[in-house]
């Protein structure tokens, strides 16, 4: 029986999503858990991976088209399956699922006229023959190992790492990126990387003569400016991020921490992991232990109600090129501090590199924004939808601070929690904060 092949739905608010290439082409074999298509949601570009083995048919999404969450956009046939009728197929796009050449009348498998060695070949290899072009008035063996062939090409060219912005940038350009060296983790194509050989190759223009053309404008007019375009991941956060200032009712409280302590955590639990500790390690963590005693912070506003998760389920905003994505770490609450390290760099690098996993950014609970590594003393987030909050952290600085009533030099740092009113009120908010500051100013107590 054939399985239906949809658009998934990754966020509570997704309404629809975008289709940026297919991994295989149609009529090609598919194995369950193989990275079938790439999808660009209002979070990320996600790799989506294959629900079942089979043939991939009946594909109605082309490359660049965006459909509701839930619709169907293909079909996997079980082995042995014959081709559905299609209906209104979509047009493919630029190279992506570029069906091998099909006859215009679309026979189906069993209406090939082939020749029984191609026919028992293509049996064997899970081949759809009317996929397969015959060079006579009919498909022999030979026709069968073309297309063969030419699928085994594809799939290695798709063999090459890229992110997956790197190879729709790659196509649009008609660049090969195995060709590509890559500077991304373990020699990942990156967009960057494309952007270069498209610079390399373009036709170097002289720069106009002195003297001659419009002066610059001193006011600083339209000529003066530069445009940039952005991609769907930056103009749906530059709408979500608007939506929730707009719509939801901020109000944010903010504590200064002494991190002496929480400091001397780090290097001992540094001393028992191969994995490298951060601070942001550490603080989800005590977030989460916060969270299981206050967990109106850990809830959701939906549908004119306050919602409890029973998970602590931390997002970790993490800037990359084409605007801001978040993360999940989920069930932090039951997670050791190695445990955490080892899943923020393995979904952080996932993020950078554009291979985010759907799972990845599902079921957020609450989120943490960590912009002390840029030198930041403190700043006010804004609340990531439908959660109830966001707790933004500062840099660790040296301040003189008053210690049994004498001034002495203390290593602290800024917390700043903003809330959803809607679910969240002061003092609940006040209280989730008062806990978190005391488990940093003693997280020794907290064995993991």
């Amino acid at each position: 029986m054939a399985t239906n092949v949809i658009m998934p739905a990754l966020g509570v608010a997704q309404e629809t999503g975008k289709l940026l290439q297919w991994m295989k082409s149609e009529g090609e074999a598919v194995k369950k858990g193989e990275i079938l298509m790439v999808v660009e949601t209002d979070k990320t570009t996600v790799e989506i991976e294959a629900d079942a083995s089979g043939i991939l048919s009946n594909v109605t999404l082309g490359v660049g088209q965006e459909v509701p969450v839930g619709q169907v956009i293909a079909l996997i046939l079980a082995p042995g399956e014959a081709a559905r009728p299609r209906q209104a197929a979509l047009p493919t796009g630029r190279g992506e699922i570029e069906a091998t050449e099909r006859g215009k009348s679309e026979p189906s498998a069993t209406g090939v006229a082939a020749s029984p060695l191609a026919r028992r070949i293509a049996e064997e290899n899970n081949v759809d023959l009317s996929l397969v072009k015959p060079a006579g008035e009919k498909i022999e063996k030979a026709d069968v190992l073309a297309y063969l062939e030419s699928l085994k090409q594809r799939s290695n060219a798709r063999l090459a790492p890229a992110s997956p912005k790197a190879r729709v940038a790659a196509g649009e350009h008609d660049i090969d990126v195995a060709t590509i060296k890559g500077s991304g983790i373990e020699g990942a194509v990156i967009y960057g990387d494309i952007l270069s050989a498209v610079a390399a190759r373009a036709p170097r223009q002289a720069a106009p003569p002195a003297g001659r053309g419009e002066a610059a404008s001193p006011t600083g007019s339209a000529d003066d400016t530069e445009t940039v375009k952005v991609g769907t991941i930056w103009r749906i956060m530059a709408e979500r991020t608007t939506q929730s200032w707009t719509s939801v009712p901020h109000f944010y409280l903010t504590r200064e921490v002494n991190a002496g302590r929480l400091m001397t955590w780090r290097e001992r639990a540094q001393k028992r992991s191969p994995a490298k500790i951060t601070y942001t390690d550490l603080i989800v963590r005590l977030a989460a232990a916060a969270l299981l005693q206050h967990p109106r912070v850990n809830a959701r506003w939906q549908d004119g109600a306050v919602h409890l998760n029973h998970d602590v389920n931390i997002g970790l905003a993490v800037a990359i090129e084409d605007g801001l994505v978040v993360p999940v770490i989920h069930q932090a609450q039951s997670l050791s501090i190695v445990e955490i390290a080892a899943r923020r760099a393995e979904v952080v690098g996932r993020a950078q590199a554009g291979k985010l996993k759907p799972a990845d950014i599902a079921g957020g609970t609450f989120t943490i924004s960590n912009l002390g590594m840029y030198g930041v003393d403190s700043f006010n987030a804004i609340v990531n939808p439908p959660q109830a909050a966001i707790l933004a952290v500062g840099r660790i600085v040296q301040r003189v601070t008053p210690v049994d009533d004498r001034p002495a030099v203390q290593h602290m740092m800024t917390l700043t929690l903003s809330c959803d009113h809607r679910a969240v009120d002061g003092a609940r908010g006040a209280q989730f904060l008062q806990a978190l500051a005391e488990m940093i100013e003693e997280p020794l107590g907290l064995l993991d």
